[in-house]
């Protein structure tokens, strides 16, 4: 999704849990493009330096959520982005947790709070609005690499006994 953000020239706003302690967000999630960068101890992303440049700068009234841990720092945000009147987007298929069980409890919570749980193939194709957009070829690609991703990881398909399926 960070890199839909780009294609498609949406503002990416990136916090980071203590990332003295716990590192800073890896490599393979480009963040090189992003309107905001910030190191946080808050749970929820929704520091003063966030809130303002939502607010008071980019003027955003919708987001799209992801990151973890699931249940305590994507939680979080998406309650006091709820509570501030944002309409939220969570990516179900954008959210994880050292606990697994702790992620279907969260996007339950979160659902259940107002915010709309949604995957990522859905939330890029909306954004891209139509095939005619100049952009939805990259998005296309990017699609199709999510698609591949998905496929190779297990966790995101499970039968009804919670057991991988391929």
């Amino acid at each position: 999704m960070s890199a839909t953000s780009k294609v498609l020239d949406i503002p990416l706003i990136v916090t980071e849990q203590y990332p003295k302690g716990l590192g800073s967000t890896i490599s393979e999630i480009p963040i090189d493009h992003a309107a905001l960068v910030e190191a946080k101890t808050k749970f929820s992303m929704m520091t003063p330096g966030v809130t303002s440049k939502l607010l008071d700068e980019l003027k955003i009234k919708s987001v799209v959520l992801y990151g973890i841990e699931s249940h305590v720092c994507v939680l979080q945000t998406c309650l006091d982005l709820l509570e501030l009147d944002f309409d939220v987007h969570v990516l179900a298929d954008g959210v994880s947790s050292m606990n697994y069980p702790e992620i279907d409890v969260a996007l339950k919570r979160m659902a259940m709070c107002g915010a709309h749980v949604v995957s990522s193939e859905s939330v890029m194709f909306q954004l891209a609005g139509d095939s005619q957009n100049p952009k939805f070829s990259a998005i296309r690609d990017l699609v199709k690499e999510h698609q591949q991703a998905a496929r190779q990881n297990k966790l995101m398909f499970k039968d009804s006994n919670n057991r991988a399926r391929i």
